[in-house]
């Protein structure tokens, strides 16, 4: 099991990039959350199994249609379980 942080920096907000993160952890199955930060940047906590929060990691380098990513910068945490589902934060 795995647990990463996430930032995302580039055309990532105004993009649905929230949405289309979220919809892609519900389908494999990866917990946490998605956030716009004051910044502009994206910030997104993953928990799951390596090969999902992988994915989840390779989606978020690409991004949405309508985005353009600049840089996805990754911080590794230990994997706690504290998620139940995947949410966009507000």
């Amino acid at each position: 099991m795995r647990r990463v942080r996430v930032y995302v920096s580039g055309t990532v907000q105004g993009v649905f990039f929230r949405h289309h993160t979220s919809e892609q952890a519900m389908e494999l199955g990866v917990t946490g959350w998605v956030r716009n930060l004051p910044d502009g940047r994206v910030e997104a906590m993953f928990e799951g199994e390596d090969a999902a929060v992988d994915r989840m990691i390779a989606f978020c380098r690409k991004g949405p249609p309508s985005a353009h990513i600049a840089n996805v910068e990754l911080r590794e945490e230990k994997w706690i379980g504290e998620f139940k589902d995947f949410r966009v934060k507000r």
